[in-house]
């Protein structure tokens, strides 16, 4: 389903059902379209169906961890260029390290920031980007 031409698409990959919720309406209320993910598997059939202006990804995943999500992406033809923006309580400098080898445009602890902080750095990056969100 292509996105709506005045709308950005984010598709949120997070196990973690409340922290979904959380983050779904806080993107939805800044105007963003949002599709969401609770595992691997379900995360590249929607990256592949939705073809998201960015992508929120969980580390800890059931079925296809993070990191194998990241990589799919990275090397499919189509998806190679959605944005991902790596979301995890995972705080240790080799696990940020491998997220940005594997083609992570960000790092985010959830630890250590807020809903806002989050939807802010997908701000950033669109404007960085060039892409009014």
């Amino acid at each position: 389903m292509p996105q709506p031409k005045d709308k950005m698409t984010v598709l949120i990959v997070e196990d973690d059902q409340f922290l979904q919720k959380l983050l779904r309406s806080k993107f939805e209320k800044d105007g963003f379209v949002v599709v969401s993910a609770s595992d691997g598997e379900d995360a590249l059939r929607q990256a592949t169906e939705h073809r998201p202006a960015v992508t929120l990804l969980d580390l800890l995943l059931p079925k296809i961890n993070g990191f194998e999500v990241l990589t799919e992406i990275k090397t499919t033809p189509g998806l190679d260029k959605i944005p991902v923006i790596v979301l995890s309580n995972l705080s240790q400098e080799e696990d940020i390290s491998r997220a940005r080898e594997l083609g992570a445009e960000d790092f985010i602890v959830k630890a250590d920031h807020s809903i806002h902080d989050i939807v802010e750095r997908v701000k950033e990056l669109f404007a960085k980007q060039g892409v009014k969100a």
